[in-house]
């Protein structure tokens, strides 16, 4: 996986919640987001100009949630196109994920399926000559995508940030949030207030850092990132 697309993929995380005091009764789960959510970003070169889109998708279902990100931008000579589907029970602990991810010519398609009884997940490759690979996890462990709805959720309900922990998204990778306090940005051009997180993704031949800017609302909407790379401060800001 590109740096890029991981970096990009994380700078969804929330931000910290803004009440003192966390309600004794958290609403229910299904009252998050009122059952769902779409998203669409636009992904800027530095100085401004155009990459492409993202798109963040959420829906209540029977057995709990699913969740979508896609990601298609271009540069001169490379483009990268993925798409990510996670499954959840109704506690937004990991059922299934499920990556499908081009980057230049380099294709890769594989699928994550989380089994509590056996305390285990297993991560297949699906393409020819592809294998197996099993990761002990916890009674209620999450993916990539997983997280970020649970880490919005906690916040929202005003439980505080999570705590850095590992999460999976085809290998495993630790995540962490810090609070560099409230900030004005301007998105659609238009100023709003945002929550200001420094985003930590560390994993396999990965150390990366961004720039996370959070609106002040109950769902607690990323609405601009900064990724800082030797070209230059990419973003990704909210179109709608």
């Amino acid at each position: 996986m590109s740096r890029l697309a991981v970096v990009l993929y994380f700078s969804l995380l929330p931000a910290l919640c803004a009440a003192a005091n966390p309600p004794q009764k958290p609403a229910p789960p299904a009252e998050f987001l009122n059952g769902g959510e779409s998203l669409t970003y636009s992904i800027n070169w530095p100085g401004g100009a155009n990459l492409g889109e993202a798109h963040l998708q959420a829906g209540k279902t029977g057995e709990g949630w699913q969740f979508d990100f896609s990601l298609s931008a271009s540069v001169p000579g490379f483009a990268v196109s993925d798409h990510y589907h996670s499954r959840t029970n109704a506690d937004f602990c990991a059922l299934e994920l499920e990556k499908l991810t081009q980057h230049g010519s380099r294709k890769a398609h594989e699928r994550t399926v989380f089994n509590y009884q056996e305390g285990k997940a297993t991560r297949t490759t699906l393409v020819e000559g592809g294998g197996h690979t099993d990761v002990d996890i916890s009674d209620c462990a999450h993916d990539g995508l997983d997280f970020i709805y649970y880490a919005r959720r906690e916040m929202a309900l005003g439980h505080g940030v999570p705590k850095p922990q590992d999460v999976l998204f085809g290998a495993l990778y630790a995540v962490s949030l810090d609070y560099a306090g409230v900030q004005d940005v301007v998105v659609g051009g238009k100023h709003r207030q945002a929550d200001h997180i420094m985003l930590s993704v560390r994993g396999p031949a990965s150390d990366a850092q961004a720039e996370l800017f959070l609106a002040r609302d109950a769902a607690r909407t990323p609405l601009l990132v900064k990724v800082p790379f030797a070209l230059g401060t990419f973003s990704m800001e909210l179109v709608r």
